[in-house]
């Protein structure tokens, strides 16, 4: 059994969009001939929000079969395909690299304009439109965080009454 992962936020770092764009860049590259959308989401990707220093990528694809086609390329660039997830969130192909540069992703593989990717834009805009609702957040992140700190999955499960309370006044796109 592993050691549980220890949940650690830092300040928001002026670097993670041009990480971000170095790590789009690659991922353009890996699915060449195929039309994808990659966008920067999660708390990263809001502009003065801390975060785990984790790059939270979203990877759209026309279908799910265009990203199972090229998870063998993923793997060659380091990324580890964790199917098991695929059993609490079906329609998602989630991947992780936790070594290299320009540092650590969790990339979700998904159908472009299914409601994984446009609940993911709606919070990511939300937060960016509000800095206000923005440091609530983060203030939750933080409580979070230092109540389960070796809880990923509580830590988790503890912003989702926040999360979709956004996502309920969030507008739809």
């Amino acid at each position: 059994m592993s050691a549980p992962e220890i949940v650690e936020l830092t300040p928001y770092s002026p670097l993670w969009p041009a990480v971000f764009a170095l790590e789009r860049d690659r991922l353009a590259e890996l699915f060449a001939g195929d039309t994808v959308e990659i966008e920067h989401i999660g708390s990263t990707a809001v502009p003065g929000l801390g975060a785990k220093p984790i790059i939270d990528v979203m990877l759209g694809a026309q279908n799910l079969a265009i990203i199972e086609q090229r998870i063998e390329a993923l793997a060659a660039d380091g990324y580890r395909y964790v199917k098991e997830f695929e059993m609490s969130i079906p329609d998602r192909r989630y991947f992780d690299k936790r070594e290299g540069n320009p540092g650590r992703f969790h990339l979700h593989a998904v159908v472009r304009g299914g409601e994984f990717w446009l609940r993911h834009l709606r919070f990511r805009d939300a937060l960016r439109s509000d800095p206000a609702l923005a440091q609530r957040y983060w203030k939750v992140k933080q409580s979070l965080a230092a109540r389960h700190r070796g809880d990923r999955s509580a830590y988790i499960e503890g912003k989702s009454d926040f999360i979709r309370g956004v996502l309920q006044g969030a507008p739809r796109k």
